[in-house]
């Protein structure tokens, strides 16, 4: 059975989120999976979803679970957030996100995505940005229960790897999500990284980062690239990490989108993809 459109009942009622329908005739053949910055809601991102309008692809943005303490507004993705005095009072980029990690890996992705619409993991492909790049990055390098990617590639057709099949031996595995992109968004140290019997990460990540002032430091670069098969970084001309601003900083995203959205227009029913 192909995949169909999410609805609100597939998730937790207590999910703030916002799901934006593929064009119109266009089968809901692949998921995004927005994730907003530190201090945002989900609604800049849902606007941002329905600008993109991605051929064959539902949107689904999410907000993050925590609000900003002190009656800040915006909310955050953190376990807790956490002041480093070492760091003059600044916020500690990496107070920990085991709990935004288990909500969108499990309740979102496992549950919601994979066993109640019929997505394969491949067929799911993140886009985070800051705190929300930092949680689809930390998914991405989690194991996943065998019976919550069995049979995904039921699901796959029309071009592309599929990535993430596994027999009935297997009791987990990581799987191969249909990509990320990261803008600014670093691996958390909670993250295990692949060991040297054990390859790395095959989710495909496009880290996208400013040439200077970025929170992406040397040993969070070579941590990615290390963790990774595949990582691919854009890095603009420009401080900071900012939203793409120009259709030259968003080029890469959708050059990106292009190689790893499926398509299923043209492809016969019953077709079988052969990786």
């Amino acid at each position: 059975m192909p995949p169909r459109l999410p609805k609100k009942a597939d998730f937790p009622s207590n999910l703030t989120f916002t799901i934006t329908p593929p064009p119109s005739n266009h089968p809901p053949t692949n998921v995004l999976i927005l994730l907003h910055g530190l201090g945002d809601t989900q609604q800049p991102f849902a606007n941002l979803a329905a600008q993109l309008n991605l051929p064959e692809t539902a949107c689904l943005t999410l907000q993050a679970p925590a609000r900003l303490p002190f009656d800040l507004p915006g909310f955050h993705w953190g376990d807790d957030f956490v002041f480093d005095p070492a760091a003059d009072g600044a916020m500690d980029p990496d107070p920990g996100f085991a709990k935004a990690v288990e909500l969108l890996a499990d309740k979102v992705i496992a549950d919601g995505l994979v066993a109640k619409c019929g997505y394969a993991p491949r067929d799911i492909v993140m886009f985070g940005f800051g705190q929300g790049g930092i949680v689809a990055l930390a998914v991405a390098a989690m194991k996943i229960r065998n019976r919550e990617v069995s049979s995904s590639s039921s699901n796959s057709s029309g071009g592309g790897d599929t990535g993430n099949e596994v027999s009935s031996a297997d009791t987990s595995v990581v799987p191969s999500f249909g990509g990320i992109v990261s803008i600014g968004g670093f691996l958390p140290s909670a993250a295990k990284m692949p060991t040297s019997n054990k390859p790395k990460y095959p989710t495909p990540v496009l880290l996208c980062k400013g040439n200077r002032g970025s929170a992406i430091t040397e040993a969070g670069l070579r941590r990615l690239k290390d963790a990774f098969a595949a990582l691919e970084v854009c890095e603009w001309k420009k401080k900071g990490d900012g939203m793409p601003a120009n259709r030259d900083e968003m080029l890469p995203i959708m050059r990106f989108f292009a190689r790893r959205l499926r398509s299923m227009r043209g492809v016969p029913e019953g077709a079988v993809e052969i990786s």
